[in-house]
């Protein structure tokens, strides 16, 4: 299957940017301590290093930011848009954030009752780790077997690996689990899809062991449009009504809303029924983000959100993001790159262990994969593996990641298909010389999310 939607919109505006030299980029990324994250915008000629607020919002989400309510306390812009959100999830209580890991520092702690806690999830993301890690609990990932199988298609690749959630659980005992994370889309595990069955069987362990479950749903209708693509019994079915399914199996939904709510700024705290849980995120939210009814969202933001929300479930919108995601993943098949198949939701995950096998987990090969594609292209991409994951909380040791992934994420809305044309070719100059590249040691190491703004040297 080759063909491939068509952009849904028009491009009304246009930001210019510029491809700079070779010998330009290499003095930019040694000044950079070889860590992209580093590197100024206008260096970039195609940005790939995330997905979170860089898309390009509508002209009804432009008009909607004219009306935001900027008052401190009872703005009408939080009204809106927490009408908006409890339409969609069908929960009872909403609060905004910043973004979502301002989300997760308000709503964490409450769960962890006691030292020796932890939390269980198909896959942490980094800055969730980071937060059950500042919570005084530990994370501890429980994927399906097919999602570490990176060359052999599976249509839910992010699912939970139910069998060994039931055994953690026993093991560890149940007073011992602080709660339960769906993360929907999968993101560490190459933007992977959750089935609704896995969903559904997750949530019955939950019930029966009396552990809440926490859906990080920051790509919630990327998720909602693959079981409407993949999963029988739901091709006819409305992708709101996908979405209400889901979250109906959560008690509590996190979201960054830089992602699906297609906005450049935002976050997103919405809890079921506990009035318990409520409170404390009220109380939390003032000291740490802000007033319960703005939490560090100004009305603009809260009224673009409240549109990029419902446009996110456009379908004719998520075939056109699927698809261009597809269609840079079937460049790089075709040429021989090893890539997390199927492709997902918001990016490319490139294999890197395959990629380059010659460069130990510790010494960061995708990190090295990255760093000479944007010498080879200007294309800045991230690492997603052992350099992202970190150090043991408790040994201090370099933690191993079952993924050395180059994550080629493609903002909302964005770019073209010839943009993509290029990343490719990059990717593809890279790999014909991947026995030359070297891994990476640290020049500086900070203690907590590393990846951020380590300093690297090559070995």
């Amino acid at each position: 299957m080759k063909d491939y939607a068509s952009a849904p919109y028009r491009i009304k505006m246009v930001e210019p940017i510029r491809q700079n030299t070779r010998a330009e980029r290499e003095k930019l990324l040694e000044e950079a301590g070889h860590n992209p994250f580093a590197l100024r915008s206008e260096d970039i000629y195609i940005d790939l290093l995330t997905d979170s607020g860089t898309g390009t919002m509508s002209q009804n989400q432009w008009g909607a930011m004219m009306q935001g309510d900027e008052a401190y306390a009872g703005s009408r812009s939080f009204f809106r848009l927490e009408r908006t959100v409890l339409d969609i999830t069908g929960y009872k209580y909403f609060i905004p954030a910043h973004q979502g890991r301002g989300a997760e520092q308000v709503a964490l702690p409450y769960f962890v009752k006691k030292k020796g806690m932890a939390f269980i999830s198909n896959m942490h993301f980094d800055t969730t780790r980071a937060h059950v890690e500042l919570a005084g609990a530990r994370a501890i990932d429980c994927i399906t077997p097919e999602g570490l199988d990176t060359e052999t298609p599976h249509p839910f690749k992010g699912n939970f690996d139910n069998e060994k959630l039931t055994r953690l659980i026993e093991e560890k005992g149940e007073d011992n689990i602080a709660g339960i994370i769906l993360t929907v889309t999968n993101n560490s595990a190459g933007g992977q899809p959750v089935s609704l069955e896995n969903m559904k069987e997750t949530k019955r362990i939950a019930d029966h062991y009396r552990i809440p479950i926490i859906i990080d749903g920051a790509r919630y209708a990327e998720n909602a449009f693959f079981i409407k693509q993949r999963e029988k019994g739901h091709s006819k079915r409305d992708l709101k009504d996908i979405a209400r399914e889901m979250f109906a199996l959560g008690d509590l939904f996190l979201m960054s809303a830089k992602k699906d709510g297609l906005v450049n700024m935002g976050g997103i705290i919405t809890i079921k029924e506990s009035e318990a849980l409520f409170e404390h995120c009220r109380t939390s939210i003032v000291p740490l983000e802000g007033f319960p009814t703005y939490g560090g969202m100004s009305g603009r933001d809260m009224e673009a959100t409240a549109v990029g929300l419902s446009e996110a479930l456009d379908e004719e919108y998520l075939e056109h993001r699927t698809d261009q995601v597809r269609y840079l993943g079937d460049k790089l098949i075709e040429a021989g790159v090893p890539i997390q198949t199927p492709t997902g939701g918001h990016a490319v995950f490139v294999d890197c262990a395959a990629f380059a096998p010659h460069i130990p987990y510790d010494a960061f090969p995708a990190q090295s994969v990255v760093n000479q594609l944007y010498l080879e292209s200007g294309v800045r991409a991230v690492e997603i593996g052992s350099f992202l994951m970190g150090r043991d909380p408790d040994t201090k040791e370099n933690l191993k990641s079952p993924f050395e992934f180059m994550r080629l994420t493609i903002p909302r809305r964005t770019y073209t298909y010839r943009h993509l044309d290029h990343v490719a070719e990059g990717v593809k100059a890279v790999y014909a010389k991947r026995d030359t590249l070297k891994g990476y040691t640290f020049a500086y190491e900070p203690p907590v999310l590393r990846h951020f703004t380590a300093r690297l040297e090559p070995l």
